[in-house]
């Protein structure tokens, strides 16, 4: 049955006008992103679906684009309003309206930036430019995929704290298996990076492996 046809008082669009977001189950709000089923399938049915196929909303949000979009009744125009919600949703978690963020240990890193990238299902290289006083400028996503060399070129991590005058950069990453373990290539890196970035003036202020509820520092451990 299409939602239109349910009684007023079980649409989510009425209940959550009437009774507050708070009062809709995550299959409501889902199908309020949605917009609409597919044929023989209400939108709340399609939710209820996806909620199904992966097992908690988080993991529906963890989920790229394009996997949504293969899915049976969703497809590109839905997925793209669920993964729109789902990054507005991460960003709000990730800031303090008026606030200004400081970056002055691994802690305010990791609590500044696990909202963006502990849910990830690729590994994104991020980069944090901060001032003299350890303030965040902004921050860039400098790669998306396997981590390595080819990925994540100097020039590309560096450009922008030039052209913003930055006094120090973070760099983070997220480990999609939620273990933030540093690999080999992650010291290697971080390594290529610190001296590339002394050949220009810059300081690396510290390499933060994001995973799922926890996080490494790689300054802490001494590797910069």
């Amino acid at each position: 049955m299409a939602v239109s046809r349910f009684p007023a008082g079980d649409r989510p669009r009425e209940r959550l006008v009437w009774k507050g977001p708070t009062a809709l189950a995550d299959a409501e709000l889902l199908a309020l992103q949605l917009g609409s089923g597919t044929r023989g399938q209400s939108a709340v049915a399609l939710a209820h679906a996806l909620l199904a196929a992966y097992g908690s909303l988080a993991e529906v949000a963890a989920c790229e684009v394009n996997e949504l979009a293969r899915l049976r009744g969703v497809g590109p125009a839905k997925a793209a309003r669920l993964v729109a919600a789902f990054e507005l949703t991460r960003r709000l978690r990730a800031r303090i309206p008026g606030a200004r963020t400081q970056l002055s240990a691994p802690a305010q890193v990791y609590e500044a930036f696990a909202p963006l990238m502990e849910d990830l299902k690729r590994e994104v290289f991020r980069v944090a430019l901060l001032d003299a006083q350890n303030g965040l400028l902004r921050d860039i996503v400098v790669s998306e995929g396997t981590l390595s060399a080819s990925l994540v070129h100097p020039r590309e991590v560096f450009k922008p704290a030039i052209l913003e005058s930055a006094a120090s950069v973070i760099l983070l990453h997220n480990h999609p298996s939620g273990d933030p373990t540093p690999s080999r290539e992650d010291v290697r890196l971080t390594r290529q990076l610190v001296e590339c970035a002394r050949l220009l003036d810059l300081r690396v202020h510290d390499h933060v492996i994001v995973g799922r509820g926890r996080f490494i520092s790689l300054a802490e451990r001494g590797m910069i």
